[in-house]
C-alpha cells in the first residue's frame, strides 16, 4: 500500500466520515453525500502498459474526472497516480470496480472493489 497517507482535501469535496476520500489502492468502503465529489487514486505504471478501467452503476455514480499524475523521476519509467473523481447522483450502496488492464492481455492483472455508500444531502451541510 504505496502513498496511502497522500491525500489532499478540497474545499466542497466529500468530507463524510474521519479519513479524506482519497481512497488508497486495496479498495476501501466509504459514505459520501450526494452531488458532492469524491477521489478514487491508483496507482498506475505505463512502462508496462497498465491501464485502471473502472466499472459502475452509472444511474447512481458519475464520473467528473480522469486524469494521470505521473511521478518525476531521471530514469524512463512512465508511472505514477490514476485520479477518478466520481459524484453520486442518488442515494444508495454502489459499487465501484477497477480492473488493471494490459493492452495484449484479454483477462485483468488486478482488481479493486470499492463500496460507495451515497447518503441524501441534510440541511446545514
Amino acid at each position: 500500500m504505496r502513498n496511502r497517507d497522500e491525500r489532499t482535501e478540497d474545499v466542497g469535496v466529500n468530507t463524510v466520515g474521519v479519513e479524506p476520500l482519497s481512497i488508497g489502492e486495496t479498495g476501501d468502503s466509504r459514505k459520501v453525500v450526494v452531488d458532492r465529489p469524491f477521489v478514487l487514486q491508483l496507482w498506475e505504471d505505463r512502462t508496462r502498459g497498465e491501464q485502471w478501467v473502472a466499472s459502475y452503476d452509472t444511474k447512481g455514480l458519475a464520473l467528473l474526472g480522469d486524469e494521470f499524475l505521473r511521478i518525476a523521476s531521471n530514469n524512463a519509467v512512465d508511472n505514477g497516480q490514476r485520479i477518478f473523481e466520481f459524484k453520486a447522483v442518488q442515494p444508495g450502496v454502489y459499487h465501484i470496480v477497477f480492473e488493471k488492464r494490459m493492452g495484449w492481455k484479454f483477462t485483468s492483472e488486478d482488481r479493486r472493489l470499492f463500496t460507495i455508500e451515497a447518503q441524501p444531502v441534510t440541511t446545514g451541510d
